[in-house]
Order: structure tokens, then C-alpha cells, then sequence
């Protein structure tokens, strides 16, 4: 039931999170009246997270066994 938005390392509740993540720093970032440092300290949390979570699916998918088909 994911979209593949191109984020083909992570599973579907993951990318689904991804996007709610960027959204919502959409609109934190260009829609509030929040000070520029506040709203560069959110895309680089948000970035992080995004970043941490690819990498760990990632690992995690090295780490499993392969199958034989």
C-alpha cells in the first residue's frame, strides 16, 4: 500500500511519515511568523530525522539474511 514516492528503501508506515514530516515542516518553515533561526533549526531537525530513518531501514535491511528464490 505505498505510494513509492522514491524513497524505495523505506516501508510504507515509514515513507507515510516522511511525508507528514515534510508537510508539516512545509508549512512550519514557509507559513508561520516564527524567527529564521527557529524555522532553519526545524528543517535541520526534520532533515535529521528523515535521514536517520533512511539509514537506519537501510542497515537493517543489510543485516537481514537474503532469502534464496
Amino acid at each position: 500500500m505505498s505510494s513509492r514516492l522514491g524513497l524505495s528503501n523505506l516501508s510504507g508506515f515509514q515513507e507515510i511519515l516522511v511525508v507528514v514530516l515534510m508537510l508539516i515542516s512545509f508549512f512550519a518553515i514557509f507559513y508561520s511568523d516564527i524567527e529564521a533561526g527557529y524555522k532553519i533549526g526545524i528543517a535541520a531537525l526534520v532533515f535529521s530525522i528523515i535521514f536517520l530513518a533512511s539509514m537506519a531501514t537501510q542497515v537493517l535491511k543489510q543485516g537481514m539474511p537474503q532469502k534464496n528464490q
